[in-house]
């Protein structure tokens, strides 16, 4: 990835009906995060999976740009993705 990666929080909710960008969100700092349900249960990894391709997906990128860097065990998750593809993403 170059330097035109960003960050971007996301707040998961697993087991659901179907993958789903919900919209925005802010955690308990006050900062936007992407709120996302997911059709995978957090069982094994299958969650995290899920929302990397999921994101590739509506991001129109690679699954191998975007990289979960915090929150393998968590629901609040931290991921890198191209700056181009974040700006597809809806307005907060």
């Amino acid at each position: 990835m170059g330097d035109d990666s960003v960050n971007l929080a996301c707040k998961v909710t697993p087991n659901a009906r179907r993958s789903e960008i919900v919209g925005w969100g802010a955690d308990e700092q006050g900062r936007g995060v992407l709120l996302v349900k997911l059709a995978a249960p957090a069982l094994e990894g299958k969650a995290n999976k899920e929302l990397v391709r999921f994101l590739a997906e509506q991001l129109g990128c690679a699954k191998g740009e975007v990289s979960l860097l915090r929150g393998d065990a968590s629901r609040t998750k931290l991921l890198r993705v191209p700056g181009k593809a974040y700006e597809r993403l809806p307005s907060p």
